[in-house]
């Protein structure tokens, strides 16, 4: 079968296509035909060694897909021609094949294309996971969000309201991102030349309740400072490549939090916890009240020139490889 290769940590131009065995199905896994595979931010930090994770060279990346079951172990739920999205964990899922575990298993809804469903699951398990678990995210509360026109932005602008969230507001770094969380159906949308200003004005004075930071860098501090009495920032990654600190003392004077949120490893503790997420999130996909955006679209050979576009920030939304 197909795959996409990582063969020296020299960045996504050492990602090429290679032909490798297909996995074999046992009593444990099921196996699913790959139509789509999502692209995340993981992906591109992985080619480059930069990753917590670091895999022996040569290695398939790639964390979740969407797909047709070709088999399934009795009694796991799951029969051939079932459409599922599942997470392969840290890699493998850039392959025409994956043998996915049943717990890491979900039946997609018809309301979502394939392409949707394999951008789902990363961003949106890890979206519920910092505002409902760690952000304690309230009824009629506020949510700033960071790097908004990304995948986890996007996530954060459609998920936040259905979660309880009264107003969301992005933080984007052109006019044809504003249009595009604008049209996610983001309350408020701000420049990231002057946002805090805006932010305080927008809420007259009083700041945020929640803030959703996948950046880090220099808008930490200010992310920080704009938090409302009682705020929380979530911190999610650090796409903008410095990690910040943070002055405590910021956090005394306004009874704020700062808290990290590692979703992935708070699965991988007990992997039947992203069951209890997928049962509270499919009444909202199955009904189309949570609209998953359409990602960015490439061709399964175009890996690399993805997580490129990723690396510059050329792209919006949620990348996804289609191989069917």
């Amino acid at each position: 079968m197909r795959a996409m290769m990582v063969t020296a940590l020299d960045g996504p131009r050492a990602l090429v296509p290679v032909e490798i065995d297909e996995p074999v199905a046992d009593e444990s896994t099921i196996l699913v035909e790959v139509h789509a595979a999502g692209v995340s931010f993981p992906d591109l930090l992985l080619t480059q060694g930069l990753y917590q994770y670091k895999p022996e060279l040569p290695f398939v990346p790639g964390g979740e897909v969407a797909g047709i079951v070709l088999s399934a172990p009795e009694g796991s739920g799951y029969s051939p021609g079932d459409r599922v999205v599942g997470l392969t964990g840290v890699g493998g899922a850039m392959a025409e094949v994956v043998a996915l575990p049943p717990e890491t298993t979900f039946i997609l809804p018809e309301t979502i294309s394939m392409s949707a469903g394999a951008a789902l699951l990363f961003n949106y398990l890890t979206v519920h996971f910092a505002l409902v678990r760690r952000g304690r995210l309230g009824k009629g509360e506020s949510v700033l969000v960071q790097g908004a026109a990304g995948g986890i932005g996007t996530a954060a602008i459609t998920l936040a309201p259905h979660l309880g969230a009264a107003r969301t507001i992005a933080v984007v770094s052109s006019e044809e991102k504003a249009e595009y969380v604008r049209s996610l159906g983001a309350s408020d949308v701000v420049s990231t030349e002057n946002w805090r200003d805006e932010v305080l004005a927008i809420t007259d004075g009083r700041g945020v309740d929640v803030v959703v930071d996948p950046v880090g860098g220099d808008r930490f501090t200010d992310s920080v400072r704009s938090l409302a009495i009682g705020g929380r920032i979530l911190v999610l990654g650090f796409t903008g490549r410095d990690i910040p600190s943070v002055k405590v003392n910021r956090l005394l004077l306004r009874n704020a939090s700062a808290m990290g949120v590692a979703w992935g490893s708070w699965w991988a503790e007990d992997p039947g916890r992203l069951s209890l997420q997928w049962r509270e999130l499919l009444p909202l996909l199955a009904s189309s009240a949570l609209k998953i955006p359409e990602p960015t679209l490439y061709p399964f050979e175009a890996a690399a020139g993805a997580l490129l576009d990723l690396e510059h920030r050329r792209t919006v939304g949620k990348s996804v490889l289609t191989l069917r």
